[in-house]
């Protein structure tokens, strides 16, 4: 698992783009907020009563179609 619910919501966007659509389709659509600057996931997925554990696994989904492990290897597979 490369997203996590400690993750900074705003760290996860920069670092993988295509989550944005996830957050969007889960409500959030507040990613240029005040708050997502500050807030991780599961902060922000509570102030919207979002499943939290489902937007995680939606998250993981985006960065894995994105082609990124979140290693830093550049393998594009599932991590270490």
């Amino acid at each position: 698992m490369v997203v996590t619910k400690d993750l900074g919501i705003i760290e996860v966007v920069q670092k993988y783009p295509k989550t944005v659509e996830v957050f969007r389709n889960y409500g959030m659509g507040c990613i240029g907020c005040a708050a997502a600057r500050f807030e991780n996931i599961e902060q922000g997925a509570q102030a919207h009563g979002i499943d939290v554990d489902a937007l995680i696994a939606d998250l993981n989904k985006a960065v894995q179609e994105e082609g990124g492990c979140g290693c830093g290897c550049g393998c594009g597979g599932g991590g270490k």
